[in-house]
């Protein structure tokens, strides 16, 4: 099941007075990296967070917001640092003495200073916060993940269609092998024909297609295409992430296609091979979404 790593979900859970919402957002990256911002007298919640992400998300850059509110969340005080004032303005007012200075030192400096002064956060019982917390986070996780799930699906409708008419274009293009070999036989028994009086050596003939037949025989990589074509839908189909998988199924049928327009000696062939490049692209892009 393809799983997208772009998402949103929400979580909101309740206690007597004490309220938990949760939010967390998800969005494209090569491994899992979490980001936990909660208020740091529940700093205790972070690895329980990471722990619980980590069982649930396999890859994508995660954030997640938790604040708590209510009587106890509410409960804030402002700290002094009295030693440190006294100390700043002593030294404000020996400054104003020193250089002849006639401003006053304005109450905003104090406190605007986060030296001087700070917020004291509540210390909401931890007993009481953790279990609300982690029912908060299931259910913004379960949230998330319904909408992964759900953009999965339209990404691999997207997929399918694409890879779709790629196969199309390299079922063309398999065929057309034969076909390039004989019109190379007819083109140069003709032009033989026409510089050497009509005289022509079978012999020389056959080897100069035999050598053509192999430099331009795409046979194998063919075969080796239809093997990465079947093993990236059957990838679709597997649970867990499949996005690196994809991915690298999708470089070899890259360099599949690389090589068989390089053999190209045909104007149809090479356009396939256009349209082949093209929907591949169009499949690498959607991949970079996949978990």
């Amino acid at each position: 099941m393809v799983v997208s790593m772009t998402g949103f979900g929400t979580g909101t859970a309740q206690v007597n007075d004490l309220s938990v919402t949760v939010e967390i957002k998800s969005v494209n990256h090569r491994y899992l990296e979490c980001a936990i911002r909660v208020p740091r007298e529940q700093a205790y919640l972070e690895e329980y967070t990471k722990r619980l992400i980590g069982q649930t998300i396999n890859r994508g850059k995660v954030d997640v917001f938790i604040s708590l509110a209510g009587s106890g969340a509410a409960d804030r005080s402002l700290s002094i640092d009295w030693d440190l004032a006294d100390a700043y303005f002593k030294y404000a007012n020996q400054l104003k003495d020193r250089y002849n200075l006639k401003q006053e030192v304005p109450i905003s400096y104090f406190l605007e200073n986060p030296d001087l002064v700070s917020i004291k956060e509540a210390n909401i019982n931890r007993d009481e916060a953790e279990p609300v917390v982690k029912t908060a986070l299931i259910q913004a996780l379960d949230s998330l993940q319904t909408m992964r799930t759900a953009e999965g699906k339209e990404l691999e409708k997207d997929i399918l269609h694409h890879l779709h008419s790629f196969k199309l274009c390299a079922d063309k293009a398999a065929g057309l092998n034969p076909a390039i070999v004989s019109k190379y036989h007819t083109r140069l028994e003709k032009r033989i024909k026409e510089f050497a009086d009509g005289q022509i050596d079978e012999n020389r003939l056959l080897t100069e297609v035999a050598v053509f037949a192999e430099k331009t025989d795409v046979t194998e990589e063919f075969v080796r295409l239809t093997s990465h074509m079947n093993q990236f839908q059957n990838a679709l189909t597997l649970d867990g992430a499949v996005g690196r998988r994809l991915d690298f199924l999708t470089q070899e049928m890259n360099r599949e296609v690389n090589t068989i327009g390089s053999k190209a000696n045909d104007a149809a062939l090479v356009s396939l091979v256009v349209e082949m490049k093209s929907s591949l692209e169009k499949i690498r892009e959607q991949i970079q979404n996949i978990e």
